[in-house]
């Protein structure tokens, strides 16, 4: 247990060092707020479907979630390379304890974005219906961050160069992203992309932030909730198999 927390502090001090990285990782999810908030507001306002900022937000702190947990996993292909990797690995810890403080680590700081991202559509006008309910949408935060935490992990435990990790975050992260509920209700969709949605595990967590901020809810609280927890713990014991795989 005390390895799992100390390389739980191990990234966070990496990911607070890497001043670089907390601005760019900012950039997107900033352009898509404003871009959308308020390019697409008036249009969805005339649709009837009322505030777009309000619908829109939840997807843009999950956007600032996603890539930067998936993103930690291209430091393990970064440790491999330069033989920090092997270090960690030699070392009298159990593999699993590793994997768990290394993803754990990943999902803080993603969410830790997921906030400063949230703070940031405060100031753009966003409002939270429900204060109370607020810490549930912590919750659904650091579940997002955990399951695409564990999705990095799983890649990066694969794959051995850096240019392999980009076609996936262009082919998986992605389509994940579009292909969820975070721009667009999904009511009205056709059939073939409501199935799509509804098997994309971003859809639960957006949902879940979505009713806990703005009480807009299009799937039940308790069913996004077992979903993601589900899904965390199911892509947690995948990535610890892929990485008890690596050979130093």
């Amino acid at each position: 247990m005390r390895a799992v927390w100390i390389l739980w502090l191990r990234q966070i001090k990496r990911y607070s060092r890497s001043r670089s990285r907390m601005i760019g990782s900012l950039g997107q999810p900033v352009l898509f707020l404003f871009a959308l908030g308020y390019g697409f507001g008036p249009i969805y306002a005339r649709a009837g479907g009322g505030n777009y900022l309000e619908f829109v937000a939840p997807g843009i702190m999950a956007m600032g979630i996603i890539f930067n947990a998936v993103f930690g996993g291209i430091e393990i292909i970064w440790d491999r390379q330069f033989g920090f990797l092997k270090e960690t690995l030699v070392a009298p810890v159990p593999r699993l304890a590793i994997v768990l403080g290394r993803t754990l680590g990943g999902a803080t700081t993603a969410m830790l974005q997921g906030v400063i991202v949230l703070v940031i559509c405060l100031i753009a006008g966003f409002h939270i219906h429900h204060p109370l309910l607020a810490p549930l949408a912590l919750l659904f935060m650091f579940l997002i961050a955990l399951v695409f935490s564990a999705i990095g992990t799983a890649i990066g435990s694969v794959l051995k160069d850096m240019q392999g990790f980009q076609l996936i975050m262009n082919f998986l992260v992605m389509p994940l992203f579009f292909f969820s509920n975070a721009l667009f209700p999904v009511s009205g969709l056709p059939a073939a992309l409501r199935i799509a949605v509804r098997l994309n595990p971003l859809s639960y967590g957006v949902a879940g932030m979505r009713d806990a901020l703005v009480g807009r809810a299009s799937l039940d609280m308790a069913t996004d909730l077992a979903v993601l927890g589900a899904l965390a713990i199911v892509l947690l014991g995948v990535s610890s198999f892929l990485f008890s795989r690596i050979e130093v």
